[in-house]
């Protein structure tokens, strides 16, 4: 079979198209013909710094959707040629991808394997922002960093339909900010002005929560946004700064809270958990109440021009790769 490989991390040239042998399932595993291969920014991490990549050669991509090949030993509810979309641990820019049975999903009626693919990651780790993390009541303010991008996109629909009383977004270019604005959002910002211009909109208030990719001194400004009880919700560290630390005396006065989220994390640990939160989130898309942007479709050989696109933080919505496996 055909798969992108990453023998030693660097650039984007680091993803080399090889022939690989096709895996085998073993108990609790699903293989699955891939169709499409979501790209992520973890993808990106794991080539440029061998971000959560256990050893070399390895084989990037952690969203698949596409039709069962086989599954193993202890699997139900999955059969040969059901289509499925799946939260792989790895291995998904590929002909044929490996998948925990557990986080392999039956396609939701009505939608087709190319936006399959964009759903394992983006609508759980959205739908868990929203509502399981931050707990969002409705009526309540949100700020929403890389809003154009993925998760920002869909975060600001499931704000919407939750109820929030308003919904901002930061972008770090202009040309983000209109493409933004179409997901739910009331108005967009740059990152280099927009605790400022958070401040202005809501009257010096603050906002009631804060959902933040990019950690250090984003976060911090951020966290210094928070309406009294307010929450902040880190879900990643894309600035590659050091972890942040929040004291007592800060969040005290206000009564903030500080939460953190990791879709990668949850999978391991609480698969079933992670499961139900997708249920609920897939039913989103499947019943039109939100979309998911596909802004870039590439075929696996031009895996590299994906990655520089998502590397130069010009790319809006989701990119997926092409494979067409099983009539995909």
């Amino acid at each position: 079979m055909r798969a992108v490989v990453v023998d030693e991390v660097g650039g984007p040239e680091a993803l080399r198209l090889r022939e690989r042998p096709e895996p085998a399932p073993g108990p609790d595993q699903v293989v699955i013909d891939v169709a499409y291969a979501g790209v992520n920014f973890a993808d990106v991490l794991a080539r440029a710094s061998g971000y959560r990549v256990q050893s070399l050669p390895f084989v990037p991509g952690l969203e698949a959707s596409g039709r069962v090949r086989a599954v193993g030993e202890q699997v139900t509810g999955l059969s040969v040629g059901q289509p499925v979309t799946a939260l792989t641990t790895g291995g998904a820019y590929a002909d044929v991808a490996l998948a925990p049975a557990a986080l392999t999903f039956p396609v939701p009626d009505g939608l087709d394997l190319r936006t399959a693919a964009t759903l394992p990651i983006v609508l759980p780790t959205a739908h868990a922002l929203v509502h399981e993390v931050a707990r969002l009541r409705e009526g309540e303010s949100v700020l929403v960093h890389s809003a154009a991008g993925g998760v920002g996109a869909v975060v600001g629909q499931i704000a919407r339909l939750a109820g929030a009383g308003a919904v901002f977004g930061v972008v770090s270019k202009p040309e983000k900010a209109d493409y933004a604005r179409q997901f739910g959002y009331d108005d967009v910002f740059l990152a280099d002005d927009f605790d400022d211009r958070i401040r202005t909109a809501t009257g010096t208030r603050g906002v009631d929560v804060a959902l933040d990719p990019v950690g250090g001194e984003t976060w911090r400004r951020s966290l210094d946004l928070l309406a009294p009880f307010g929450r902040l919700v880190s879900f990643g560290n894309a600035a590659g700064e050091q972890p942040w630390t929040a004291q007592f005396g800060t969040l005290a006065p206000a009564g903030a809270g500080v939460h953190a989220f990791s879709i990668s994390t949850l999978a391991v640990t609480q698969p079933q958990l992670l499961r139900e939160i997708a249920a609920r989130a897939f039913g989103l898309v499947a019943d039109g109440k939100v979309s998911v942007p596909i802004t870039g479709d590439y075929e696996l050989a031009d895996a590299a021009e994906a990655h520089r696109l998502m590397e130069s933080r010009t790319s809006t919505g989701k990119l997926v790769l092409r494979l067409g496996g099983a009539g995909g």
